[in-house]
């Protein structure tokens, strides 16, 4: 979608679209509301701040959409074809790190009691493995803090890749 769409749609519309980078009502809305913007810098400044934080009501909600980490989004809505790419690093048929991602998220679930999120692209297996483990350790503050901004992150890319110049 091309900025001057996203500015001119209608406001369900644009809110419709905004969730597919973040489930997050208050975070569309604004978003939505704050229409026109003049560049995507703008709007990605905007977003950014509108994140900063996203409360832990918001993640809880924004993560009932969310995949287990090693697993594929099934469907073909965008949010699930952005989440395959995302996980693109992630090799489905390595049965060793497939095991592996089972028993951390697992063992996060368990801890945390909610799914763990990351913002995978640009990660590959080892490196999404290891942040696993290491989140692992985290205070349940420290890790609310975490996933926060790794949904921050998500987000942003999302909306960077949606809304073109």
């Amino acid at each position: 979608m091309r900025r001057e769409e996203f500015n001119g749609a209608d406001r369900a519309e644009a809110i419709a679209a905004l969730r597919t980078c973040a489930d997050v009502t208050r975070w569309c809305e604004q978003l939505a509301d704050r229409r026109p913007y003049a560049s995507i810098r703008e709007l990605l400044a905007e977003a950014a701040s509108a994140a900063d934080p996203f409360t832990p009501d918001e993640v809880d909600a924004a993560l009932a959409h969310h995949p287990r980490i090693g697993e594929r989004a099934r469907g073909d809505s965008r949010e699930a074809t952005l989440s395959r790419a995302e996980q693109a690093a992630v090799d489905p048929a390595d049965a060793d790190v497939q095991r592996a991602l089972r028993d951390g998220n697992r063992a996060y679930e368990e801890r945390f009691g909610r799914v763990f999120l990351i913002r995978a692209a640009g990660r590959d297996a080892p490196e999404i493995l290891a942040a696993l483990r290491t989140r692992l350790e985290n205070d349940p503050d420290t890790e609310a803090r975490v996933v926060g901004e790794q949904l921050r992150e998500i987000a942003l890319l999302r909306l960077e890749g949606m809304v073109q110049p």
